[in-house]
């Protein structure tokens, strides 16, 4: 059976080629291991890639020790996508993921109240989304550890600060740190990328929006970063104004479509949708309802919008859409 390696991998796999620590290299395997796709055809290519990441981890275990600051950016993917919340001291990204699902994190009007990661799962619809707060970035800090979670993301939303004077200052170099880091935010990606250059689809986060002159300063934070060109969604992490539309611009940023599965002389399960890739196939969804699906698949059945006519027969390669209904047939 083919590989059929995505796009995805195939920029992880160039990076992990450029690599030069053993950090770099592990957090390059990581990502090849989190977009391949899981099937029977790339169960020897798996195989490899756990091998030298347990060679590379141990390495890095025997010449540094396991560090807890290190250790706190391996954080588990989960839900249909991963969406990382970067910005400058004090934006309020605590205060939003707060709003936005049943995390905890440390509050303070104080800086770097956020020191490592933490993750926390937004709802959408019938779909979950993790977020996960960053320790903010100057112009003189990017913590270490935090250019590899962000390319192990799907997508980034740039938290600015509309009760701050220095909002597009501040904005601009959390921009230009990352860029300085290879790793340039974009509104959607190039068809024609930098080499050796990471890119990752952002929204713009106007935050703080109750705060006294916040009008004033969204208009020239829109001078900045036209809403044509830059998608922006404008909020109130304390009031809750504008987070409903956050999550609908949260759920376009990380790419998935919803397919729900339907056993074979049975009603489609609508409660819990499985997540894959805008664009996946058949065969992808038989990937991530189990990994050894796609070996056994003979044909399948459709209904929806990816469908002529309700309960089309498909092979392993039709296209799926938001919302299709699938029954596999082995």
């Amino acid at each position: 059976m083919p590989a059929n390696l995505t796009p995805d991998y195939k920029a992880a796999e160039a990076r992990f080629r450029e690599a030069v620590t053993t950090e770099e290299k592990i957090e390059c395997l990581e990502e090849m291991m989190a977009v391949i796709p899981k099937h029977k055809g790339t169960e020897k290519l798996q195989a490899d890639i756990k091998r030298r990441l347990a060679k590379l981890r141990h390495e890095s275990e025997q010449t540094r020790g396991p560090g807890r600051h290190e250790s706190a950016y391996r954080i588990e993917k989960m839900g249909a996508g991963t969406i990382a919340l970067v910005g400058p001291p004090n934006c309020g990204k605590s205060t939003l993921l707060a709003a936005l699902t049943h995390a905890q994190p440390a509050i303070g009007d104080y800086p770097f109240t956020t020191q490592v990661p933490m993750p926390g799962m937004m709802s959408y619809e019938d779909v979950q989304i993790q977020l996960v707060d960053l320790p903010p970035v100057t112009p003189d800090y990017l913590d270490p550890g935090l250019p590899g979670l962000l390319r192990r993301s799907e997508g980034v939303f740039l938290i600015a600060d509309l009760a701050s004077d220095d909002l597009l200052d501040d904005t601009e170099a959390v921009s230009e740190r990352l860029r300085a880091a290879r790793l340039v935010l974009v509104p959607s990606l190039p068809e024609v990328p930098e080499p050796r250059v990471d890119y990752r689809r952002t929204l713009i986060v106007a935050n703080k929006s109750d705060a006294e002159g916040a009008a004033e300063r969204l208009a020239l934070l829109r001078e900045l970063y036209p809403p044509e060109y830059h998608p922006m969604v404008v909020v109130s992490a304390r009031t809750g104004q504008g987070l409903d539309a956050l999550g609908q611009a949260a759920w376009a940023l990380v790419g998935a479509i919803r397919v729900y599965g339907k056993p074979v002389g049975q009603k489609p399960d609508r409660d819990k949708p499985f997540t894959i890739r805008a664009g996946g196939t058949v065969e992808d969804f038989a990937a991530a309802v189990h990994r050894d699906l796609p070996a056994r698949l003979k044909l399948a059945r459709v209904w929806g919008p990816s469908a002529r006519f309700p309960g089309q027969s498909v092979d392993r390669d039709h296209a799926l859409q938001d919302g299709d209904v699938v029954e596999l047939h082995t």
